[in-house]
């Protein structure tokens, strides 16, 4: 078992960072060459280290549950691991092995009348920094997504999930070892100065090319603030389902008890309810009593309040928050307008589903919401790159450059374009 030691005991800080990343950038290069087989031997043997060291790991997530037992539930719920959930873990990790290698595909191609081939070829980004709080997971699910784009990745988690983290990042690089790929493809940060964050965001002197944070809003704020290199982020995720007066009532308790209650702490969690005013007397009740009895709290504006019982009044500040904790705002709107207008209003452009057997409304509502994620009659709970078949995902981005949505393997390439002649020259 390797075990990181703190950068400050054997060197500066910054010069530590910047040699780790100097053979994160060296590793890059050995990992884009490798043949795709490479790749998915070391993906396979990363699955069968991370059920190797299962009691490993395990043992150092209570170790970290034990220190963070004082905060929220929402955020303890992430950090903790059992064998269920770690047995995911090595399971998504092997589906990553079994996705297409994105590195060369062709995305595009075309002769142009002078007899030049033109194609446009996936490529790996390089080296990819990626920020983290709470879920460890994400350290495998990261090293796996990159190591199938061909990057080489440097993982800082927070200090709450340092001690599964370290254990983690040991299992994923014996498997780069066991495949013969450079361990240093996966480098784990280790230590919790949270100056090491300002280092990265800095870019390691050119070592990295991309930064993806996962967290808290505060966190993705300072990063999106501090970054020197390009950033893959979301702030939060203020996810609406808008039951429509075309939707239908089964369907419509179903779709939102799933899309709050199955797992509140998630970034794909509802957080706002929008419900046809037409609709609302005869269903919102039934929507109501379900989410109650599973243990939700309502807050409703006045129509809402009106038609079933609700704990609060949902204030102005309510449309905009994401509980991340069994809390719902519910508004009662004239219309598909009216939904429409809220979600561009209120909205973190993440995930948002219509639930109508309209199928004009449903286009219409999927054409003109612009979110990462739109969705038809499901829950806003598929807002996951497994769910997508992407077999994981370092987070849902929600920008307008590169990556948008679940950021998976084939959105950790980019492309260059590689031309074929035969002695064209230019007139």
């Amino acid at each position: 078992m390797m075990n990181a030691q703190p950068l400050q005991e054997d060197g500066a800080l910054e010069e530590r960072m910047f040699a780790l990343g100097a053979r994160a950038r060296a590793a890059a290069v050995t990992v884009r060459n490798a043949a795709p087989e490479a790749r998915t031997a070391a993906l396979v043997a990363m699955g069968e280290r991370l059920r190797e060291a299962a009691p490993a790991i395990l043992a150092a997530n209570r170790e970290d549950v034990a220190r963070a037992k004082d905060l929220a539930p929402s955020f303890v719920d992430r950090l903790r691991l059992d064998e269920a959930r770690l047995e995911g873990v090595a399971r998504a990790v092997e589906e990553i092995a079994g996705i297409p290698d994105p590195v060369g595909a062709v995305a595009g191609a075309w002769t142009r009348p002078n007899g030049l081939r033109f194609e446009r070829v996936r490529t790996p980004i390089g080296v990819i920094g990626i920020i983290f709080e709470s879920r460890p997971n994400v350290a495998a699910d990261a090293g796996a997504l990159a190591l199938r784009a061909g990057n080489a990745v440097i993982l800082r988690g927070g200090s709450d999930s340092a001690a599964s983290v370290a254990a983690i990042g040991t299992a994923l690089r014996l498997g780069l070892q066991d495949a013969g790929l450079p361990e240093d493809a996966i480098q784990i940060v280790p230590t919790t100065d949270r100056a090491a964050v300002g280092l990265m965001l800095g870019g390691l002197g050119g070592a990295i090319d991309v930064i993806v944070p996962r967290g808290g809003k505060s966190l993705v704020e300072r990063v999106q603030a501090e970054a020197r290199v390009p950033v893959f982020a979301h702030l939060e995720g203020i996810c609406h389902a808008y039951v429509h007066a075309g939707a239908d009532p089964k369907k419509a308790v179903a779709i939102t008890l799933n899309g709050k209650m199955r797992r509140v702490s998630v970034c794909g969690a509802t957080e706002t309810l929008l419900i046809d005013r037409a609709i609302a007397p005869v269903l919102l009740p039934s929507i109501a009593a379900a989410l109650t009895e599973a243990g939700c709290s309502l807050r409703g504006d006045e129509e809402a309040r009106g038609l079933a019982p609700m704990k609060a009044a949902a204030e102005e500040g309510d449309w905009r928050t994401e509980y991340l904790a069994p809390i719902l705002s519910v508004r009662v709107v004239p219309g598909l307008e009216d939904a429409i207008a809220h979600i561009a209003t209120y909205g973190s452009a993440h995930t948002d589903t219509i639930i109508t057997e309209d199928k004009a409304a449903a286009e219409e509502f999927l054409r003109r919401v612009d979110s990462a994620i739109v969705l038809h009659n499901a829950s806003t709970q598929f807002a996951d790159g497994g769910e997508f078949g992407f077999g994981g995902e370092i987070g849902i981005a929600t920008g307008r450059l590169h990556a948008r949505g679940p950021v998976g393997a084939e959105q950790l390439t980019i492309f260059k374009y590689v031309v074929r002649g035969d002695g064209q020259i230019r007139p």
